[in-house]
């Protein structure tokens, strides 16, 4: 048996993790669960807690301020590591990402160092509003011409990492911030590693609103050229 973690992070997310966390169980029940709350004005923390009495696989971070994704993602890696986890996963909270593929990332990562859920290669979907779904399709061609990875799929955190195989690479060292930070997590990996995509079909979310401010998408646009002609 694999020591599995599945983590997400959440702001604001109350309703979605009431759903999400069992979701994940029932798709995968010998896996902990951890959830970093940026101090959620919803109470997303206190959600949890409460579903933590009754769902033991349940571990809980709080921090005291809205610090990023980037940076609950580095402390969730970290904590993998620390406790000895063997797979690592990472997930949205927003019920965009379907808990039953989990099983079949497991599967692959027994033999893959890494393995990502794609939207865009054969058998996956999106179903984002058309101008975002263009957006978002446009900006990973651009980000796989640009870069001349092998990978159609940059900015989705539906991702599992095999942490003994995957030694090479470590997310303290990624320097990008906000969401650029998973685009950059790919190119460090492709140094190294296979990159493994999965298609995944991808849901609008249920509750809430999306976070991603309009100025990433300039960000991204900026990370992309430094990526390629500062860091290769």
């Amino acid at each position: 048996m694999f020591k599995t973690l599945i983590f997400t992070a959440t702001y604001n997310e109350s309703e979605n993790v009431k759903k999400l966390i069992p979701l994940i169980n029932k798709s995968y029940k010998n896996a902990d669960i951890l959830i970093i709350d940026d101090n959620s004005p919803d109470g997303t923390a206190n959600t949890i807690q409460n579903l933590s009495k009754k769902i033991k696989n349940i571990k809980l971070i709080r921090r005291d301020k809205k610090k990023g994704l980037d940076t609950a993602h580095k402390l969730a890696f970290k904590y993998a590591k620390l406790h000895k986890y063997d797979f690592f996963i990472t997930m949205d909270a927003d019920l965009s990402h379907q808990p039953k593929e989990i099983p079949k990332i497991i599967r692959l990562l027994k033999n893959s160092p890494f393995v990502i859920g794609s939207r865009y290669i054969k058998g996956g979907s999106c179903q984002m509003s058309l101008p975002r779904l263009m957006l978002s399709l446009v900006g990973n061609k651009i980000i796989k011409l640009v870069l001349g990875i092998s990978c159609n799929e940059f900015t989705t955190s539906y991702r599992g990492f095999n942490l003994k195989l995957i030694s090479k690479f470590d997310m303290k060292n990624i320097k990008s911030k906000g969401y650029s930070f998973f685009l950059e997590t790919i190119f460090q990996i492709n140094r190294y590693y296979e990159i493994k995509e999965i298609p995944i079909q991808f849901m609008n979310r249920v509750s809430g609103v999306s976070k991603i401010p309009k100025v990433e998408i300039l960000r991204t646009l900026k990370n992309i050229f430094i990526l390629k002609f500062f860091k290769n």
